[in-house]
This record gives C-alpha cells, sequence and structure tokens, in this order.
C-alpha cells in the first residue's frame, strides 16, 4: 500500500487508514474479484487469480466522492498542497477519476490519448496541452506501470511537468516499468494495494478461506503462479506481449 518511492516505514497511520478505507469501499461495491480456479489473463500476459474493477466506482457517488477526497488528501500530503498546477487523466478509465479530482483541487483538467485521434491536431492531449505546468497524472489503477510511462511521455513531450502520477489501486505485485519510472523521476501514488484487500476481508467473509490462501500464495509470488497456470514467466515476456497487443 505504499507509493513506489515510499518504504513501509514510511507509511503513516493516516495512510494506513485511507488504504483501508479504500480496500473496504471496493469490497462493499463489489470491484474486487477472486477466481483462482479460473484466472484471469491480463493483455501483458500474466495470469491472475485476482482482478479489481475500479470502473465501478463511477457508479456509486459516496463512494467516489471518499475515494476522490481521499486522493486529494493523499496529494497533498504526499505532493504538496500547491504544488499540482494541473490534472491529466488517462484514456480512458483515467478521465473521471482525473475530472473529480481536478475538480476538488481547483486544477485545470485534460487527458492523455493512447494514440493520436488521426485528424485535426492529431493530439495525444485534450482540453488543452499544460505546457510549462506541474501536472498530475491520472489513472484508476497499475499493475506494471508500463501505461503511466506511455501518457507521461507523451506529457512530457507536449511541455508538461510530469513527476507524479496517481493510481486508486495498485497491484503491488508483479515485476515491471517501476524502475523505469524511478529513471524517469516519476512518483507513483496510489490509496491501497491487495495486501490491504487481503487486511480488510479479515472483518468479513467477503471469500471463501481456500480463495484467500490461493491468493496469499499468488501474491507471495506473482510470476511462479502466472507461469504454473499458464501465464508469462518474466518482466521482459509481459513487455513484448504488451507492446505487442499496441
Amino acid at each position: 500500500m505504499e507509493d513506489s518511492h515510499m518504504s513501509v516505514a514510511q507509511m503513516t497511520d493516516w495512510d494506513r487508514d485511507a488504504a483501508l478505507t479504500t480496500a473496504r469501499i471496493l469490497l462493499e461495491i463489489k470491484a474486487v474479484n477472486f477466481r483462482p480456479e479460473e484466472p484471469y489473463t491480463f493483455t501483458s500476459g500474466w495470469k491472475s487469480p485476482v482482478y479489481i474493477d475500479c470502473r465501478r466506482i463511477i457508479y456509486f457517488p459516496r463512494a467516489r466522492a471518499k475515494i476522490c477526497e481521499l486522493a486529494v488528501e493523499k496529494i497533498g500530503r504526499h505532493v504538496g498542497y500547491e504544488t499540482i498546477e494541473a490534472v491529466a487523466g488517462g484514456e480512458t478509465a483515467g478521465i473521471p477519476f482525473a475530472a473529480w479530482i481536478a475538480d476538488r483541487m481547483a486544477a485545470p483538467m485534460a487527458y492523455v490519448r493512447k494514440k493520436p485521434k488521426g485528424f485535426g491536431r492529431n493530439a495525444l492531449i485534450e482540453g488543452d496541452v499544460p505546457e510549462g505546468k506541474h501536472t498530475l497524472l491520472v489513472e484508476d489503477l497499475t499493475t506494471d506501470g508500463a501505461s503511466k510511462i506511455q501518457f507521461a511521455q507523451a506529457l512530457r513531450d507536449a511541455g508538461a511537468i510530469c513527476n507524479h502520477t496517481f493510481v486508486v489501486f495498485y497491484y503491488g505485485v508483479f515485476p515491471g516499468s517501476f524502475e523505469t519510472l524511478k529513471k524517469m523521476d516519476i512518483s507513483l501514488h496510489s490509496l491501497c494495494t491487495w495486501w490491504d484487500v487481503l487486511e480488510a476481508c479479515k472483518d468479513r467473509q467477503y471469500f471463501s478461506d481456500a480463495a484467500l490462501a490461493e491468493v496469499r500464495r499468488f501474491l507471495e509470488n506473482p510470476v511462479a503462479w502466472s507461469a504454473a497456470h499458464g501465464g508469462v514467466s518474466s518482466h521482459e515476456e509481459a513487455a513484448a506481449r504488451k507492446a505487442k497487443a499496441g
């Protein structure tokens, strides 16, 4: 449940409470899916017994209001209350979260396309380009950080200053592009991870003990679990698969 540049020791009581609150909300709105017997396959080729559907948040007004409140507080605490000058959402799932967060921060908002639209200005960035502005990149979740690199680079190429990205949910298990994020001087900030979900599951019997045990096995060694269930078995293989999928 920590940011990519934050150790467990740096986590505050507020961070831990925010993580568990977010996890409980996600469980309540059924955004959390455990399916060890029929694993999910991600675009990158990783096999996983768990899947999070953060898009469900947009349907629940009180849930999304609380999550966005926590998001803005998290950004204020770990980035600064006056540091961010603009907010940009990643197409498509990041757009509503970016809009709500920008509204609460009274900040300009844009969004970044995955590919140029192919006509007009052939723009990757819609709204307006936050040129020269410290811009927060927002998405709903991240597994290995790859899309954050793509979106952040697009913002930088257009003249924005992008050193921070925020997601509601960070898988926190797959080896991936976080070394590249660090090399690019980009800090990832998130509200909760799968470990927080497991912690929240202690409060209520959301899933069977067998399912929880299998999920814990996955979290302790996701690469071996993926390989054993027919998925990719390395970051390099996952990156190649994702690049091919576009």
